[in-house]
């Protein structure tokens, strides 16, 4: 689970209502690429929002060769919220469920996975940053995405 993709502006309150994936996640759809020295690479592809339902996939590796993929999907649960469910070299699901949202950034949340408990998306103009931690912050990892 230490690959998963994954800075909110503000926790949601129990009880409220939180809009379903729709146009305001469409900053998130297209191809994104992050690269580090090395020839080490990841890319993390979205579509866009039909349905209620954004499908994805990452994938890293260094120069030509594939090290890590993860399905990735985001979704309304029964109860109405965005839950983001990663799948890290295709293995089951693991849940997250959105506790923030603006205009710009989404945060999802699993309390009860080991790592990463928080992914965070931010988008600023053609750079797409994903971050993933720990509840408290600890343990962070983040990788700043291109737009391709």
């Amino acid at each position: 689970m230490k690959r998963l993709f994954g800075a909110g502006l503000a926790l949601l309150l129990m009880g409220h209502a939180t809009p379903p994936p729709g146009p305001d996640l469409e900053w998130m759809s297209g191809r994104w690429e992050s690269s580090a020295g090395q020839g080490r690479w990841t890319e993390e592809n979205w579509s866009t929002p039909i349905g209620g339902v954004m499908l994805g996939y990452s994938r890293s590796g260094v120069r030509d060769t594939l090290r890590e993929f993860e399905f990735l999907r985001i979704q309304l649960n029964d109860d109405g919220f965005p839950v983001y469910f990663a799948q890290p070299g295709g293995r089951p699901p693991v849940a997250f469920r959105q506790t923030a949202r603006d205009g710009t950034s989404v945060t999802f949340e699993n309390p009860a996975n080991d790592f990463p408990q928080r992914i965070v998306y931010r988008r600023t103009g053609d750079t797409m940053v994903a971050t993933i931690s720990k509840l408290d912050g600890s343990n962070a990892m983040s990788w700043t995405f291109r737009r391709r």
